[in-house]
């Protein structure tokens, strides 16, 4: 049964002594939703997290889950399960008994709990019976069930963090709350553990809220992702909205690998803007200082098309990335010789006929152009 969940987080501010780590944030998540919250090492975003799951109190601000506000309740009273970096597992206690105490703290009393009586209680014996088929299930649809008598430290990285899933999804909560799970493990296995995410979140339905500074593991999970800098919700969207209409150049750089390349523009009086030695003329702009950003792909060099590109100029390769199935150029182009600029090609038999210290042209094609003013917002070309 899907007990999904919205989760409503109103104007919330939190601060520690005389720093200020949350600023009147809010979000509607909606009822199944997969969201991450994606920012660097101290934007917030990992205590916003504890806040929704009541391990923080904030200053100021409310937090509502389905249609209750939860700012009162105990984290146990939220129905909420949080899965941590750390996995968090008892190292006393195999698999099995790591899963089933949730069930058992919430369905045995406590003198029903007692080491070896269980088993003359027959009520509580069929109590436990019923929480381990409960356990066994789950652990077979997560493929664990060959694990139930082993100890945490028994047990690989990834079959930890898929214990840790399993004793939260064995309650069967309304929001499921992920603070960077994947972030101890392997390139290898945090590919392979993402997709089971996904996964698992398409089988259940249930709301997820995951925290990550990794912006590839945001893009390629969520259907919708809040991008966070110093405390502040910069903006919130799809994948592809934020990758090609971000609204601050701080997402634009932010989002995508590699990063975006930008382009400080020079005003002339006349109000054409010099990039390099070429004038663009028409931007319709008045600020003073702008800048023209373009993803990687949207670079285009000899041998491609440059009979498309609406402005061209000449660069130098410095160094090649090959990546299998692309290939990165770092260049310098022609009047930005403070910071490289990078292109990404397939990697065909064109890609492979360059070489460093190769002089080139380079162009692009405007309705690739994003444009940023002076305070880092984006403005749409005239």
């Amino acid at each position: 049964m899907n007990h999904s969940r919205a989760v409503k987080v109103s104007a919330i501010t939190k601060s520690f002594d005389r720093t200020q780590v949350l600023k009147n944030v809010s979000v509607d998540i909606h009822p199944g939703e997969f969201i991450s919250l994606v920012g660097a090492s101290g934007c917030g975003k990992s205590t916003l997290l504890r806040i929704i799951a009541g391990l923080e109190l904030q200053d100021a601000g409310q937090v509502v889950i389905g249609d209750s506000v939860v700012d009162d309740l105990l984290p146990k009273e939220r129905n909420v399960a949080m899965v941590f970096q750390n996995y968090a597992l008892y190292p006393h206690m195999t698999v099995l008994d790591n899963i089933a105490t949730p069930l058992r703290m919430s369905r045995l009393t406590w003198w029903q709990r007692l080491p070896y009586l269980t088993k003359w209680m027959p009520s509580a014996h069929r109590i436990e019976l019923a929480i381990q088929q409960e356990v066994q299930a789950l652990c077979l649809s997560l493929q664990i069930e060959n694990l139930l008598q082993r100890k945490p430290a028994q047990l690989s990285g990834g079959q930890r963090q898929r214990v840790a899933l399993a004793r939260a999804m064995i309650r069967q909560p309304a929001v499921f709350l992920m603070d960077e799970p994947l972030s101890n493990l392997d390139a290898k296995l945090r590919v392979h553990l993402r997709n089971e995410l996904v996964e698992l979140h398409q089988r259940l339905g249930i709301t997820f809220v995951y925290v990550t500074h990794d912006q590839s593991e945001a893009m390629t999970m969520s259907d919708r992702i809040a991008v966070m800098v110093d405390g502040e919700i910069l903006q919130i969207g799809t994948p592809t909205e934020l990758y090609k209409t971000p609204n601050s150049l701080q997402v634009a750089q932010f989002i995508g690998t590699p990063q975006i390349n930008a382009f400080p523009l020079t005003r002339a009086s006349n109000g054409s803007f010099s990039f390099g030695q070429i004038k663009l003329e028409g931007l319709g702009l008045d600020a003073g200082e702008v800048r023209l950003a373009l993803r990687p792909e949207h670079l285009i060099l000899d041998g491609q098309q440059l009979n498309a590109c609406d402005v061209q100029t000449r660069a130098r390769i410095e160094r090649l990335e090959h990546h299998g199935s692309e290939v990165l150029i770092y260049l310098v182009v022609n009047g930005f010789e403070n910071a490289l600029s990078v292109c990404r090609l397939a990697s065909d038999g064109t890609a492979l006929n360059y070489a460093s210290g190769q002089e080139v042209t380079v162009g692009f094609a405007m309705h690739n152009a994003l444009v940023f003013n002076a305070n880092g917002q984006r403005v749409s070309l005239s």
